[in-house]
């Protein structure tokens, strides 16, 4: 049996081969000028004018699908003037008339008809109505990138078998170009969001700041998903998920703030389900509230082997398009890779917390078995030199110090006490902050002077007590850290009145160390003011206790 030869291109009947001949190197030009195009809506445009100019088409408009081929990415035209291009309004959908058939059924299309009746279906609304009409799709690789159309050709010709011939290879030639491009941005936009997950694992490793670390996160979500905001949930004490970071440019009070466990969304992603909202403002997932908003929503949850730790939500503005598939998939992804550096930096923070209580009870072990026991005996050294004192005076000063040692061993006593207690027990604000102060300690080598004033426990909520102990922490980090602190003096008043004339709780913490150097890390101070702010209050430094006027005060204050 003979092979079927390949299909070429139509047989020329008599009297065309001249016609049919003579475009060919005017096609071939074209595609010449074409592939060497480097910027693509110039290159698709060069595709439109020549186009028409070899099928002697009035118009010409290639529409580009987007990445799900829902719709129309882009749409290049020529031959439309101005006032039709406004007529004709935002891109067309391409599902109606003779654009759907080439969207639902990618084969060329071709149509002929009175003026104002070019075909089954009709032609979108606004274009000009043509006797003909021809659609040929923009395929490259086995698939189907596009559409290339041509209507209205001269002396009211239907489009022949030679037009199709031609605009096919332009066809191909546009849809090499698309794809081409669309590879190269796959490669940037994966490349980036590889970058994202290495500078995410990078903050969460190094040690630092929890708080920090998570804003990374959120930072980098928000960056590479190009979305209005980054927000970071984690589980709640009480139940539901907090908010514990957001990245956005403009100010927010929303840190902090716990969505409840009966929400459909916590449900969701609790359950390790990832949830696509194509439009907030209509989604009935959603409930009424800031989030409406917003346009299309992307959350993910933040799993790791088999567990949940949380939420990464990326919201897009009102009208911006859909996440594609494949940045639904990266950003899956990056939630993944988050969750991962989450779990090793809580085992990291588990392995240095175990350290602290080793470390801890090494202490209270050897104050108890050492420094007491020496005490203890020294006390009894002077005690029998004070009975055999013979001078008044001598026995009296004795006996002032036997006092003394007593006093001094029941501070050690007390010092053993705190150190063995676990760290994690439930306890009022006073405690909480008696306990940071213990935990200081450790590291600073003395114990910070500490000062309460008004009902510390009764009058500040939840989630005000929360980000003040988060600020104390912080800040007796920084002393220890960075300030090279002698004598640290932390002052808890809440009886504070606030600027704006509401009551609320001071926090100040001052110590005689080196100051804030000009130009130095600040990420410590943004993290204390945007604590502050998100609760309503305000962060500020000023000088510190040293007698020259050194050292640093923080301020930190904030409304019940």
């Amino acid at each position: 049996m003979a092979p079927v030869p390949p299909p070429g291109p139509p047989s020329l009947p008599e009297g065309a081969s001249a016609e049919f001949l003579a475009r060919v190197p005017k096609l071939l030009d074209a595609m010449r000028s074409v592939g060497g195009g480097r910027e693509l809506r110039s290159t698709l445009s060069r595709i439109c004018e020549t186009a028409a100019d070899l099928t002697g088409a009035r118009c010409a408009a290639l529409g580009v699908l987007d990445e799900d081929g829902d719709g129309l990415a882009d749409f290049v035209h020529h031959g439309l003037d101005e006032a039709t291009a406004r007529r004709a309004g935002h891109l067309p959908g391409g599902r109606k008339g003779l654009l759907g058939a080439l969207v639902t059924d990618p084969e060329p299309v071709r149509s002929t008809g009175p003026p104002g009746n070019p075909g089954p279906g009709g032609s979108p609304e606004h274009r000009p109505p043509t006797r003909s009409f021809l659609g040929v799709p923009v395929k490259a690789r086995g698939q189907t990138f596009g559409h290339l159309y041509l209507t209205g050709k001269h002396a009211a010709e239907p489009f022949n078998d030679y037009d199709l011939a031609m605009v096919r290879v332009l066809a191909t030639e546009a849809g090499l170009a698309i794809g081409n491009v669309r590879l190269h941005e796959a490669a940037q936009q994966r490349e980036r969001w590889i970058d994202g997950s290495v500078a995410v694992t990078t903050a969460l490793l190094a040690g630092g700041d929890t708080d920090d670390a998570l804003q990374e996160v959120a930072e980098q979500a928000r960056r590479l998903s190009g979305a209005a905001a980054g927000i970071v949930l984690l589980p709640a004490d009480g139940g539901g998920l907090e908010i514990a970071a957001v990245a956005a440019p403009h100010r927010t009070n929303s840190l902090g703030v716990v969505i409840p466990p009966e929400n459909g969304i916590v449900a969701e992603l609790l359950s390790g389900r990832p949830l696509f909202v194509d439009d907030a403002a209509t989604d009935p997932r959603l409930e009424a509230g800031p989030v409406r908003a917003y346009g299309p929503i992307m959350l993910l949850p933040l799993c790791r082997d088999g567990r949940v730790l949380g939420g990464l939500v990326m919201p897009r503005a009102r009208g911006e398009r859909p996440f594609t598939r494949t940045e639904r998939a990266l950003g899956h992804q990056f939630a993944s890779q988050a969750a991962l550096a989450l779990t090793m930096a809580d085992a990291q923070r588990d392995r240095e917390r175990l350290a602290v209580f080793e470390d801890r009870d090494r202490i209270a072990r050897d104050l108890h078995d050492l420094v007491i026991q020496r005490l203890f005996a020294t006390g009894m050294m002077l005690g029998s030199a004070q009975r055999r004192a013979a001078v008044p005076e001598v026995r009296d000063g004795v006996g002032e110090a036997v006092d003394e040692l007593d006093v001094t061993i029941q501070e050690i006593r007390s010092a053993i006490f705190a150190l063995q207690q676990p760290a994690e027990a439930p306890a009022g604000l006073r405690t909480r902050v008696l306990r940071e102060i213990s935990m200081a300690a450790v590291p600073l080598g003395f114990t910070p002077s500490h000062r309460f004033a008004g009902p510390v426990d009764t009058a500040v909520g939840d989630l005000t007590g929360k980000n003040l102990i988060a600020a104390l922490r912080e800040t007796l980090s920084n002393a220890f850290r960075h300030a090279h602190a002698t004598r640290i003096e932390v002052a808890v008043d809440a009886t504070a009145v606030l600027p704006d004339g509401r009551r609320g709780v001071r926090l100040t913490v001052s110590d005689d160390g080196v100051g804030v150097p000009e130009g130095g890390r600040r990420s410590g101070l943004h993290n204390l003011r945007r604590r502050a702010e998100s609760v309503g209050g305000a962060s500020r430094l000023g000088p510190g206790i040293a007698a020259d006027g050194g050292g640093t005060t923080v301020r930190w204050e904030a409304p019940y």
